[in-house]
């Protein structure tokens, strides 16, 4: 069993999955107000990859919560293309009295996909992450990177799940340095995963991360914010047959530029 769209590799309706122009973001008000975001403009392909890479407190989450809709721009425009964003953390945040498959197969309850449906979706996503013979465990049973493969599998059932008129519309996975809290072995085979399963969906990635190898390793793009407030100061394409170590030494260069100049300033 595959869990992909139905043709990936088509052409999309869109030119973008997401776009963000001249967005601002502050939190608080008067003297105590916090400006995370000052004039951030970004787009996102259907189908894209992009790696949003800068230092801590730079907005990268921020960035995030904005394109998912769990909070509102200060000013600016966000206009989204795609069908509902799907949301993955730093932690799994699994539903522990439920098993694996009923956590991928939650957000495919609250959509109200029929139950034979979503049994069928559930399954195939699970087959999807690697984890078919797992459904049946709860998180407590798994290790921490079966769980973020269980978020993983989840998130997609959220993405990818379309109907009415979002049926037309490119899917967008929101991934907040999902793979962070694990160690390094694990880290690298999960990294090698979601470059397939991205491969197989078709989806649009947004993945935020402060780790200058991983940006290069998964993105088609690597996008640096400047500390805070954060804005665009820099992107990179990252092709196939691209010179990853020295890419990133390049990246690392700039980003400690970036770094530096906000200290100084």
């Amino acid at each position: 069993m595959t869990a992909t769209l139905e043709n990936p590799t088509a052409k999309p309706a869109t030119e973008h999955a997401v776009r963000l122009a001249g967005v601002h973001k502050s939190f608080g008000q008067g003297q105590r107000s916090v400006v995370a975001l000052a004039g951030l403009d970004l787009d996102v392909a259907p189908g894209e990859f992009v790696c949003l890479l800068g230092a801590s407190g730079c907005g990268k989450s921020t960035v995030l919560n904005l394109i998912a809709g769990l909070d509102k721009p200060t000013a600016g425009e966000i206009e989204l293309n795609s069908s509902r964003p799907a949301v993955m953390f730093q932690e799994a945040a699994l539903m522990p009295w439920l098993t694996a498959a009923a956590n991928v197969e939650l957000p495919l309850k609250l959509a109200g996909v029929s139950r034979s449906a979503r049994k069928t979706r559930t399954g195939e996503l699970l087959e999807l992450v690697r984890l078919g013979g797992v459904g049946n465990k709860r998180p407590h049973e798994l290790s921490g990177g079966m769980r973020q493969r269980v978020a993983l599998a989840r998130a997609l059932a959220s993405a990818l799940h379309t109907s009415g008129e979002s049926a037309s519309r490119p899917s967008l996975l929101l991934m907040d340095e999902p793979f962070s809290a694990l160690d390094a072995i694990t880290r690298d085979v999960l990294q090698a995963e979601l470059i397939r399963v991205w491969r197989s969906t078709g989806a649009a990635v947004v993945f935020v991360t402060h780790d200058v190898r991983e940006a290069v390793r998964l993105g088609e793009r690597v996008v640096l914010l400047s500390s805070r407030p954060g804005r665009v100061v820099q992107e990179w394409q990252v092709g196939e047959g691209a010179d990853e170590v020295a890419l990133v030494d390049t990246i690392n260069h700039r980003l400690r530029e970036v770094i530096s100049s906000h200290a100084a300033a």
